[in-house]
């Protein structure tokens, strides 16, 4: 997969863990971009055969890793060839033409940005009334992985990469790529599925999301906050965190 009139060459990584049915989605919906990237890295933490052939039908790497989010994506970017990289969860869904989106804003001079936080299909009311919220949090504080975070490859080493950490691995990487300038958010969405706050509860996902963020603030570890979150979630991925 190559970029077509970009000058950037965009390596998409992809942590999945017993996810093939949305990572199918994505991935089509990858290879049908007017922009495509230079290639596509999907990091296994199921290490499943079914998963490995899904990333060869789409031309896709795959990569084995332990289940640890942080360590998966490290191990994706460690084997990147672009200069620019794109970090996906497998369930998302994505816009019209994002690789085209982060091309604009890397040429305008940002080190690096996210996406707008939209809840995919099906939407209801409360997706409407958090979607603000969201916008605001990660203006003023982190935006998460479910965000399609994007950075230039060397601004990401020079941060560090992402820390190996089940959960808010992400954080430390943020705060690095603003030392170093603009990042930047795009007006452009990427789809966050909604399964996990209808299966919670609208109101109690964002409760304990809220509450895990506040005690990583607080210096708690992130591997005590990754077991106390799966305590709360059931049927899901063993560390998916969102807003």
């Amino acid at each position: 997969m190559r970029n077509g009139n970009t000058s950037h060459q965009v390596s998409i990584v992809i942590p999945c863990y017993n996810d093939e049915s949305k990572l199918s989605q994505l991935l089509t919906q990858i290879d049908q971009l007017p922009s495509p990237p230079l290639e596509v890295i999907v990091v296994d933490a199921a290490a499943s055969k079914s998963c490995q052939n899904l990333c060869l039908a789409h031309g896709a790497a795959w990569l084995a890793a332990e289940p640890c989010r942080g360590k998966q994506l490290l191990a994706g970017a460690a084997i990147a060839r672009g200069d620019v990289l794109w970090f996906l969860h497998a369930d998302v869904g994505l816009s019209d033409d994002p690789i085209d989106a982060i091309e604009r804003v890397l040429e305008n001079g940002a080190v690096g940005g996210y996406f707008k936080f939209k809840f995919d299909r099906p939407r209801t009311w409360q997706a409407g009334l958090l979607e603000p919220f969201i916008a605001l949090r990660c203006r003023h504080g982190i935006p998460y992985g479910d965000q399609g975070l994007f950075m230039r490859k060397s601004a990401y080493q020079q941060a560090g990469g992402h820390a190996p950490w089940p959960l808010f691995e992400e954080v430390p990487l943020v705060n690095g790529l603003r030392q170093q300038g603009k990042f930047a958010t795009l007006k452009e969405a990427i789809f966050v599925n909604p399964r996990r706050w209808q299966h919670d509860g609208w109101w109690r996902r964002t409760w304990e999301n809220r509450k895990l963020a506040l005690a990583f603030a607080l210096g708690k570890q992130p591997n005590e906050l990754a077991k106390r979150y799966r305590s709360h979630v059931t049927n899901f991925d063993y560390d998916k965190k969102e807003a």
